[in-house]
């Protein structure tokens, strides 16, 4: 029987997310095909094994019966990892390199991929060099927001029109992302995003539909239905995506021209591939109200598995079931493990 460690919790702002996803995940584990194992990873970053109710997960009431453990014992304690961390220290590259350096399969994208498509700077700049279709934007620096935040405003202004949205370049989730509207908003959005990422990108804003959809495969990635996000909030924040189902409402499949619809579709798999993606990971989309536009906003590797989240429910209208997809993604991070070593 394969046993599987599930990794949730870590060091970033989305360590309660984390949370949530790893319980849905841990539930649609087959027992008869999988051994579970549930290693947890605090907020400071300590490893513990985790070997009580899967429920208690949530409220983070498991850290006080877990017992520590190296993170050298990840490959004695399971034949395969399945991270379920959100964010830095998680979809960012990092701990993908410490599988692969313990040798051990893994599900989801790469070390490369991973890391470019944390990083929104570098994926739009290769999704540009492919010709595929992102909004325009700009980079700027935290420490040039400390020195002369006059300057970078002016330069900002000089470039985009409002609207516009900061973001930290390396974060996900919404964390640290403004919607602003004039100069004011504009340094306080600045000067929050600075908080999470030496790297702040302003795009342009958008009268759009927000619109998603995921992919899952190596080699010959299978795309899902797609999904729209529909705010009743300004904007698709944090809150919206985990803590307040009242916040949106998702249509699935996306209400499209069935043009756009199949435009999208196509996008993903281009954009999956043009990032080396592998495994499975979620593309999110922005269409222009105005225009019929389709443009790529980002690719996320570990996308949120909670009741809210639109990734496991595109697939369930694509007629995949939550664990049929979990197993797929399972059987595909050893596939590529296997292709990868030539065993």
């Amino acid at each position: 029987m394969r046993k599987i460690g599930v990794l949730f919790g870590g060091k970033s702002g989305e360590h309660e997310v984390s949370l949530l996803s790893a319980t849905s995940v841990i539930e649609a584990l087959d027992r008869e095909k999988y051994d579970v194992v549930m290693i947890g990873i605090t907020k400071s970053g300590q490893w513990k094994l985790y070997e009580g109710d899967v429920h208690n997960l949530a409220d983070g009431s498991w850290e006080k019966t877990a017992a520590d453990i190296e993170v050298s014992d990840l490959k004695k304690l399971a034949d395969f990892a399945l991270p379920v961390l959100h964010g830095p220290y998680g979809e960012d590259g990092t701990i993908q390199g410490l599988f692969e350096m313990l040798d051990v399969p893994y599900a989801g994208c790469g070390v490369l991929s991973s890391a470019l498509c944390m990083d929104k700077v570098s994926a739009k700049k290769i999704f540009e060099r492919m010709g595929l279709p992102t909004a325009r934007y700009k980079l700027v620096y935290a420490e040039d927001v400390k020195d002369d935040l006059e300057s970078v405003v002016k330069e900002v202004e000089a470039e985009l029109p409002y609207t516009l949205f900061v973001k930290p370049s390396n974060m996900g989730s919404s964390v640290g992302i403004s919607k602003v509207r004039n100069t004011e908003e504009l340094r306080a959005a600045l000067a929050l995003a600075g908080k999470y990422d030496r790297r702040i990108i302003i795009e342009e804003g958008i009268n759009c539909r927000e619109v998603e959809t995921g992919v899952i495969g190596n080699h010959k990635p299978e795309v899902a239905a797609v999904g729209e996000i529909v705010a009743k909030l300004d904007f698709y924040d944090y809150t919206a995506k985990y803590t307040d189902d009242a916040g949106t409402e998702l249509s699935i499949p996306a209400k499209l021209p069935a043009s756009t619809y199949e435009e999208i579709r196509t996008l993903a798999k281009k954009a999956y591939m043009a990032l080396d993606c592998s495994g499975f990971a979620r593309i999110d989309f922005f269409v222009d109200k105005d225009t019929g536009q389709v443009y790529i906003n980002e690719i996320n590797t570990i996308p949120g598995f909670t009741k809210y989240s639109m990734f496991p429910l595109m697939w369930k209208e694509a007629g995949v079931s939550f664990r049929e997809l979990v197993e797929r993604i399972v059987d595909l991070g050893y596939e590529r493990y296997y292709a990868k070593n030539n065993r």
